[in-house]
């Protein structure tokens, strides 16, 4: 009965959101590989019943909890890079806000976190959409070869998220970093014009 209660004033969409909501206060506290479905359904002040209504699985409720801040901060950053037209620099940007953006967020910090398993970049890694996202944002810097972007974006998954895990010694490093290796892969090439003779 205790599930039907705490449904009685909520819409499918608003209970699925108070879940996510509660996982993420204690994915702040704790290591989100040990956060279990029961402590979840408790901080959401529903019954585990209720909690594997709207999330078959664990692995199903960090995908969606993944996806909800994925979106979330892609929105967010594609207003702030809108204004920068260099694709190098829109890129380096990119990488470095949300790189910015996730390590400011001790929800998400904690699925990067180095004393527990790198959970958060199994995750990403997996994530179609993380992917199609990074896929959209690279296109938008202008490409090449349009058919090697998909597997450019897979790529600068793994690199922020090896960055997420193991950080540069500061944000001037990480931006040299990128600068130096990511930037020469991932966008246009600036090949000069052939000198006529």
């Amino acid at each position: 009965m205790a599930g039907r209660a705490w449904l009685s004033d909520q819409r499918g969409e608003l209970a699925a959101e108070k879940i996510l909501d509660a996982a993420e206060k204690l994915f702040a506290e704790h290591d989100p590989g040990s956060v279990g479905m029961n402590e979840i359904a408790r901080a959401a002040g529903c019954s585990r019943a209720t909690l594997y209504r709207y999330f078959e699985s664990r692995d199903t409720l960090y995908t969606a909890y993944v996806h909800r801040w994925a979106n979330t901060l892609y929105h967010e950053l594609t207003q702030r890079l809108a204004a920068i037209e260099d694709p190098a620099q829109r890129l380096v940007t990119g990488i470095t806000e949300s790189l910015a953006l996730v390590r400011g967020n001790p929800a998400l910090a904690s699925w990067f976190a180095q004393t527990g398993p790198p959970i958060g970049a199994a995750m990403a890694e997996r994530s179609d959409v993380i992917t199609m996202m990074v896929t959209a944002f690279l296109s938008a810097l202008g490409a090449d070869d349009p058919e090697a972007v998909p597997q450019r974006a897979r790529w600068v998954v793994r690199v922020m998220t090896s960055m997420l895990s193991f950080p540069g010694r500061d944000a001037d490093d990480e931006r040299a970093m990128l600068t130096q290796f990511v930037v020469p892969v991932v966008t246009p090439s600036r090949a000069p014009a052939p000198r006529r003779a």
